[in-house]
Formats: C-alpha cells, sequence, structure tokens
C-alpha cells in the first residue's frame, strides 16, 4: 500500500506543471530556481550541509543534476520527545496571568523546558506561593522579615561570643594533648617502599588497564543520530524534509517507524510526520508533509516583512527561505539538533 501510495504521488507530481514565476513574497512558495538559491545559501553558511545528486534513474529534470536534494548526516538526538513534552510551557501564559503582555515576535505555540530548567521553574513557583506567618498569623512583609532576621543574627552573635571564651580553654587543652600524641606515632621515613611498588604494579597490570578502558567507553553519551534531507515538492511547490535514523547502540541499525516517531512531537506523529519512500534514497523515511508549508511560510514571510518594514530595514530574501523553514520544522522535531545557523524569529499570527 505505501509503494502504491508513493506512485501515485510520484506520478501527480510529475504532470504537475513546473512553477515559472516566483510567489515567494504573495504564497510561501519558491520555484525551483528559487529552491535551488536558498540551498546554496544554507551550504554556504551551513557546511554540515550538501548537494546530493542521488541516483541518475531517479532525477528531476526541473533541478541540476548535482543539485537533486540537501543533504546534512549524523546529526545527534539525545533524548526522547516524550522526556520534553511532561515539561511544557505555553508561551506568554505568565504574561497573560499578570494581566497581558507584549508579543515578542517568537512564532512557535509551545516552548520545551529542559529537565533543569523545569526544576528552577518549580522552585521559583514554590518560592512566590510559600508564605512566612508571624506569631500572630500574619504574613510577613518583606523588610519585616529582613529586619527580624538581621535581629536574629545579632542575638545569635551575642550568645556566640558568651561561648567563645569557654570554647579558647577547651581548645588549649586539646591541642596539648595533640602535641603529645604526635609523639606517639613512628617515622614514616622509617616504612618500606614494598607496599607503593605492588600498588604501582598493580596499577599496570592488563587488567586493570582493561577495567579503565570499559569505565572510560561506558562514560561516552551514546544518542540516536539522524540523517536529514530536503527535496522540493514540485505539486506543493516547497521544499520538503525526510528523516532517517539510526539506533543508538553503535549497530547503525535503521530506526523503524514507530522508533523514529518518539523523536517527533505527539501531535505531529503519524499526522503531519508520516514514513514514506524517499524519492531519491532508499529505504522508508519520516517525512513532514508539506501540505501546508506554503501557508506556514506566507505568514512568517509578512510577519517578518512588517517587522523589519517598521524598522526600516528590507524584508526576508529567497535565499534565507530554508533558514526560516527550518526554523519552522524545529518546532515538531526539537530534540534533533540539525544546523540552521541563522536566529530567526518571526511570528505565525495572521
Amino acid at each position: 500500500m505505501p509503494s502504491l501510495l508513493s506512485n501515485l504521488k510520484s506520478a501527480r507530481e510529475y504532470l504537475t506543471p513546473t512553477l515559472k514565476s516566483s510567489a515567494f513574497l504573495t504564497r510561501g512558495v519558491l520555484t525551483p530556481e528559487e529552491f535551488v538559491m536558498a540551498g546554496d545559501e544554507l551550504v554556504y553558511k551551513c557546511p554540515t550541509w550538501t548537494w546530493e545528486g542521488g541516483d541518475p534513474s531517479k532525477r528531476k529534470a526541473h533541478l541540476p543534476p548535482d543539485k537533486q536534494f540537501l543533504m546534512t548526516r549524523n546529526v545527534p538526538c539525545t533524548e526522547r520527545v516524550s522526556s520534553l513534552e511532561n515539561v511544557v510551557a505555553v508561551s506568554h501564559s505568565e504574561g497573560a496571568a499578570g494581566g497581558g503582555g507584549d508579543d515578542d515576535g517568537d512564532w512557535l505555540v509551545s516552548q520545551v523546558l529542559s529537565a533543569e530548567e523545569k526544576k528552577k521553574h518549580d522552585e521559583k513557583e514554590l518560592e512566590d506561593e510559600f508564605d512566612i506567618l508571624d506569631d500572630e498569623g500574619e504574613v510577613v512583609a518583606e523588610k519585616k522579615l529582613a529586619a527580624m532576621t538581621l535581629g536574629g543574627d545579632d542575638a545569635a552573635g551575642d550568645e556566640a561570643g558568651k561561648e567563645s571564651n569557654t570554647k579558647s580553654d577547651a581548645d588549649v587543652a586539646a591541642a596539648t594533648d595533640d602535641a603529645d600524641d604526635d609523639d606517639e606515632y613512628a617515622d614514616m621515613d622509617d616504612f618500606e617502599d614494598d607496599d607503593i611498588m605492588e600498588d604501582e604494579a598493580a596499577v599496570t597490570s592488563p587488567a586493570v588497564a582493561a577495567d579503565a578502558t570499559t569505565s572510560t567507553n561506558d562514560d561516552i553519551l551514546k544518542v540516536r543520530t539522524y540523517d536529514l534531507s530536503i527535496t522540493y515538492d514540485k505539486y506543493y511547490q516547497t521544499p520538503r524534509i525526510w528523516l532517517m535514523g539510526y539506533a543508538d547502540d553503535g549497530s547503525s541499525r535503521p530506526l523503524t517507524g514507530d522508533e523514529m516517531m518518539q523523536d517527533v512531537i505527539s501531535d505531529y506523529a503519524h499526522r503531519t510526520v508520516t514514513i514514506e519512500n524517499h524519492p531519491h534514497v532508499h529505504g522508508p523515511h519520516a517525512s513532514i508533509h508539506p501540505c501546508q508549508h506554503g501557508a506556514v511560510m506566507k505568514t512568517i514571510v509578512r510577519n517578518l516583512t512588517k517587522d523589519q518594514a517598521e524598522g526600516e530595514e528590507s524584508g526576508p530574501t529567497v535565499e534565507v527561505y530554508l533558514f526560516i523553514f527550518l526554523k519552522f520544522v524545529s518546532s515538531m522535531i526539537p530534540t534533533i539538533s540539525y544546523d540552521f545557523t541563522m536566529d530567526v524569529s518571526a511570528s505565525t499570527k495572521k
């Protein structure tokens, strides 16, 4: 069934006329020539990405033979998305609770927090919610609390002063006893070096060296890796991203479809992101369906143009299209750390 579906999509793309006129600003789509321009800029700015020609029998006539698709390999994926989805914080939630706040132009609907950030966030919430009460059950104001703490410190200092004289006499007696005890210990120079030599021999033995090597290997962080590629979809007239994952056990075993979905935000897994055959590379890949890419990119480009016009700067050009596109895609696969270098921030608000 997947093979039949792929064949039908290939036929549909083949029969679709090639876009000739630029619609980057009006529809958020690209011509094949603009895709190549954007790819050249990505390869120039991010050397981890390269152009690939692929299988000559599968090449598309509307693209140069040596620039059929973009590829980056061995991209690390250190953790599963499920470990982050448990600590998702909705953007601007605190601002909304406080009566609203300015939109900072961030274009992702949600922000995924790391475990450390989640811990700090919880500690801050606990601190904000924890009130200190006085003897009458009233909330102690911060200034009053500081004064009480200061007074407590002074009182503690007086008590410490009273005890210092008593402790000093005891310290003198203890020092005298220690000096007597030192005479009872033998001079360390009288000991032979036999034990030291035996310890050195044990450390340099093959068994100990093997254990040390094993311990070092255990300290190496083993992570999944991904090969990411970007093709041009002639039917939707936008880039399309493909993912092939490999296991973290050092075997280079390709991940199954279900395993790759573990690295996709659950809202998109098996919906926007599906398993399909790559048009150039052998084997099934996870792919982000491009049906909404044009609409989303149109909105992002429009908002970037508006923001930069207010700042009297020129709007985005075709060359930065893939940087914006990869920023958008990262919201679906946040734990796959591919390179798109440029700091792009825009709103998807319509």
